[in-house]
């Protein structure tokens, strides 16, 4: 009889235990807008770059630890947040010359696939937003790191993307041409995003 009792509290704990769910293999990470920025070049004059970045940066990234493929990524920046040290060609940035920040004041990317190259390293295809005009842009990744913990015992990681973009696509059109025939600023604009994220907090 004891050992009747015995298997069916086995057999019990076996199904009590088949029935929880799985460890959840996918966390939600937040983008730290203070240890983040989104920075581009270009071309000025075909001779120099001018570099600038976008100071504000958001974001969240569900981050699948099993299968990284399965993780995704979703950045909203701030055209206001342009900075270039120059005071007046940021508002020229922002005007309708270029960015239009009035009508558009938001860039966003939108993961649609991860692929893993190699250790630590990614492709990132989805749809980047600009000047109100979607196309589909690859970014190539360093990490994501492995997640540490701050000196205040916060958990972070982070990574770091670029690509590529001519902005005639994206209906950034503005330009001049000088005495020689050349522009006074390139189509092509390097673009590199550095993320770095915590774990979001559980409402």
């Amino acid at each position: 009889m004891g050992q009747i009792f015995s298997r069916i509290a086995v057999t019990a704990g076996l199904a009590a235990a088949l029935s929880l769910p799985a460890a959840a293999a996918t966390s939600t990470w937040q983008i730290d807008p203070a240890h983040s920025a989104a920075q581009f070049a270009v071309k000025h004059l075909a001779i120099s770059t001018v570099r600038g970045a976008f100071t504000s940066v958001k974001g969240t990234v569900q981050f699948d630890d099993k299968d990284i493929t399965k993780s995704s990524v979703e950045v909203t920046i701030d055209v206001n947040s342009v900075d270039t040290r120059q005071p007046d060609r940021d508002k020229d940035l922002r005007s309708d010359h270029f960015f239009d920040a009035e009508h558009f004041p938001a860039i966003t990317f939108k993961s649609k696939r991860v692929e893993q190259v190699s250790p630590g390293k990614l492709k990132i295809t989805g749809d980047l937003t600009i000047h109100g005009i979607t196309k589909e842009v690859v970014l190539d990744v360093d990490g994501p790191t492995a997640p540490i913990k701050d000196p205040w015992g916060n958990q972070r990681m982070a990574i770091n993307a670029t690509t590529k973009i001519n902005r005639q696509d994206f209906g950034v059109k503005w330009n001049a041409t000088m005495d020689n025939g050349g522009v006074v600023v390139g189509d092509e604009v390097t673009i590199t995003i550095d993320a770095e994220m915590t774990p979001k907090a559980a409402k």
